[in-house]
């Protein structure tokens, strides 16, 4: 066996150790929430929308988030501290925020091999779209103020506690400018690649790895604000990185995997790196073609495969993959940077996390 494969074998074992710890604690915390929250006794509602969160959060993925949580601990402990279990409660809590508030922002239908939670609720109130969309949202809303709320209870130091509080804030923050400057980057037709990256920061990079790593670092003890800039280079190469894969795969992708229809990011008119790469290698012909599909809510399945043609016959699939490799590349450098202060096993798994990313796609 290559050293390549022994390094993905490892790394598919630790994660899908993540995976099953962390769906355990899942299903504890929400079976403990139904308890543990003050929910008035006639509210129907209530115990709906805590199922519905309970539903999504546990159609989760890899757990990447998690991972990263666990192995930042693992970085300078061998045995990670409880509040680990709280930080990564608290990750997948934003996330599943986040992912409400994206589908509706979206219009999307499904979510992880099954409904948005908007999408259930219209379906539960068919005749009161203004109640369905108000009740998604605050469905989204509850799942932010649940991942404070767990860090708050944790049994962490007050001044871990805090910091952990405080890593979390500002994740949420960064994300919500994120999804603003999301937004606003699809009103410009002429958006740079710098403006791309910037978008991919904020509305990725700073919630899905550098307070992942911060939070569990806090954990098991180590102050992140001594390593600021090597978290934040590592974070936003590898969150570029993952956001192009995302838009990449919303094209070219298997919509069995991705659990999602494909195709949503053209009908959505978002002007990701997919069709920035795109307009940046097509003819005039096909750029008006591509522009007079994007916002189209009812753009066809043959629309979409012209689309993809434009972008097979002009090299973009292969050229946005080449950049996929050089950010995981530069990801990998500079935690391998990270040897000198850190512990060797706990590095090696940061080292080689974004060229296992960029393999998934093959």
């Amino acid at each position: 066996m290559t050293d390549t494969a022994v390094l993905t074998t490892r790394i598919q074992a630790r994660l899908a150790g993540y995976e099953n710890r962390f769906s355990t604690l899942f299903e504890e915390y929400f079976h403990a929430l139904g308890t543990d929250l003050e929910v008035p006794s006639f509210s129907r509602f209530t115990p709906e929308c805590l199922h519905l969160l309970r539903d999504l959060s546990l159609r989760g993925g890899k757990r990447m988030r998690v991972a990263l949580a666990y192995e930042a601990a693992g970085l300078v402990a061998t045995e990670p501290a409880a509040a680990v279990d709280d930080a990564a409660l608290s990750v997948e809590l934003l996330q599943t925020h986040g992912l409400i508030h994206d589908d509706i922002i979206d219009d999307s239908p499904t979510r992880r091999n099954g409904p948005s939670t908007y999408y259930a609720y219209r379906q539960k109130f068919p005749d009161h779209p203004q109640a369905s969309l108000g009740l998604a949202i605050l469905a989204g809303d509850l799942a932010l103020a649940l991942s404070l709320r767990v860090l708050l209870k944790s049994d962490a130091p007050p001044a871990i506690r805090q910091a952990m509080v405080e890593v979390q804030t500002r994740a949420a923050s960064d994300t919500f400018v994120g999804q603003i400057i999301d937004l606003e980057r699809d009103f410009s037709p002429h958006t740079d690649e710098e403006a791309l990256h910037c978008v991919a920061d904020y509305k990725t990079a700073r919630y899905s790895v550098l307070a992942p790593m911060q939070l569990g670092l806090l954990a098991a003890g180590e102050e992140p604000a001594f390593f600021e800039d090597e978290l934040r280079r590592y974070a936003r190469l590898v969150g570029i990185g993952g956001q192009m894969r995302d838009d990449y795969l919303d094209l070219f992708g298997d919509a069995q995997i991705m659990g999602k229809p494909m195709g949503a990011d053209v009908r959505g008119g978002r002007r990701n790196y997919t069709v920035h790469a795109i307009f940046a290698a097509a003819t005039d012909a096909e750029k008006t073609m591509v522009e007079s599909a994007l916002g189209d809510p009812n753009c066809t399945e043959e629309t979409l495969a012209a689309i993809r043609e434009i972008a097979e016959r002009r090299g973009v699939p292969a050229k946005m993959r080449s950049s996929m490799r050089r950010y995981a590349e530069l990801a990998s450098a500079e935690a391998a940077d990270w040897r000198s202060k850190w512990r060797e096993e706990a590095v090696a798994f940061f080292e080689y996390l974004p060229q296992w990313a960029m393999e998934r796609i093959r």
